[in-house]
C-alpha cells in the first residue's frame, strides 16, 4: 500500500471517528434512557433497592477487615478498613461495569438488528449505570473515615478527576470487550476467570508499597486498576494530594485505552448484525 493510500484510509477513519463522536452527542438521550432503565432493572422487586449498592462493599469490607485484623492480627496497615473499603469501591465500579458492557451487545441484539442508532451507546449506558452506583456506594465512605479517625482536607475537590479518569479507561476497555464478545463468545467466560486474577493482581487487599520496588514499578504501570485505587487512598485514606506527575501518565493511558477500543469498536460495529 503507498504512503498516499495509507494517509487517505487514516484521514476516512479518523473523519468517521469524528462523526461517530457528533452522532454520539446527537442521542444522548438514548444513552441516559438506557441508563435509568439498567438502574430500575436491577433494583426491580428488590426490597431494600440502591441500598445493595451500599450494603454490598459494606459486608466485603466486614468479612476482609475480621480475616486480616482480627484472624490474621499481625496486619501492619492502620484503619483498614477505611483501606480496604477504598479499594473494593474502585474495584467493583471496574469489575461490574466490564463485566455488564461485555454482554451489552448480544443481549441487545434484537435493538441491533432492527433499529439504528450508534452500538456504543450500549456498552456506554453499561459503564455509565455502574458509575452512578459507584458514586452512591462512595456515600458509605465518609462516616466510616470519622469513625475511624480519618480526616478529610481540601484535596477531596480532586477526587471528582479521579473517578472521571477511571471512567475513561474502564469505557475504553469495554468498548473493546464488548466488540470482541460479538463474534467469540467466550469473552465472558475467559473475563471471569481474568477478573478475578486481575483482583489479587491489584493493590485491594495489600499495601503496593509492601511489594518488592521492581513489582510495585511493573503493577504501576501494567495494571492502571492500580493507580487509580493509589489515588484514590491518597486522597480518602492518607488525606493527601496524590502525585500530579503520576497522576498524568495514567490519565494519557486512559485516553489512549479509551481511543484504541472506540476505534476498534466502531470497526467492528459493521459487521455486528452479521454476527448476531
Amino acid at each position: 500500500m503507498s504512503a498516499g493510500v495509507q494517509v487517505h484510509t487514516r484521514r476516512t477513519a479518523l473523519a468517521g471517528a469524528i462523526r461517530g463522536l457528533a452522532e454520539l452527542v446527537r442521542y444522548r438521550e438514548l444513552v441516559v434512557n438506557l441508563v435509568v432503565r439498567d438502574l430500575k432493572l436491577r433494583y426491580r422487586h428488590s426490597v431494600l433497592g440502591f441500598l445493595w449498592c451500599l450494603l454490598n462493599p459494606l459486608l466485603m469490607m466486614t468479612v476482609f477487615t475480621v480475616v486480616f485484623t482480627v484472624m490474621l492480627p499481625d496486619n501492619r496497615i492502620e484503619r483498614y478498613p477505611i483501606f480496604i473499603l477504598v479499594g473494593i469501591l474502585a474495584w467493583q465500579l471496574h469489575q461490574t461495569a466490564l463485566m455488564g458492557a461485555i454482554h451489552s451487545v448480544v443481549a441487545n441484539a434484537h435493538l441491533v438488528q432492527k433499529v439504528y442508532f450508534p452500538r456504543e451507546v450500549l456498552p456506554i449506558s453499561v459503564v455509565l449505570a455502574n458509575t452512578v452506583n459507584f458514586l452512591l456506594a462512595l456515600l458509605v465512605i465518609f462516616p466510616i473515615i470519622f469513625i475511624e479517625g480519618g480526616t478529610l482536607t481540601g484535596t477531596l475537590a480532586f477526587l471528582p478527576l479521579v473517578v472521571l479518569n477511571q471512567v475513561i479507561f474502564t469505557l475504553g476497555v469495554a468498548l473493546f470487550l464488548a466488540a470482541i464478545n460479538v463474534f467469540y463468545r467466550d469473552t465472558g467466560i475467559i473475563m471471569e476467570t481474568v477478573i478475578q486474577a486481575w483482583f489479587f493482581l491489584t493493590p485491594i487487599l495489600y499495601r503496593i508499597e509492601d511489594l518488592l520496588p521492581s513489582y510495585a514499578r511493573a503493577m504501576y504501570i501494567l495494571n492502571p486498576p492500580a493507580s487509580f485505587i493509589a489515588s484514590y487512598r491518597d486522597i480518602l485514606y492518607y488525606g493527601g494530594m496524590t502525585n500530579l506527575d503520576f497522576f498524568l501518565r495514567t490519565s494519557a493511558t486512559s485516553v489512549v485505552v479509551l481511543v484504541v477500543g472506540y476505534l476498534c469498536f466502531r470497526s467492528a460495529s459493521r459487521h455486528f448484525s452479521e454476527a448476531l
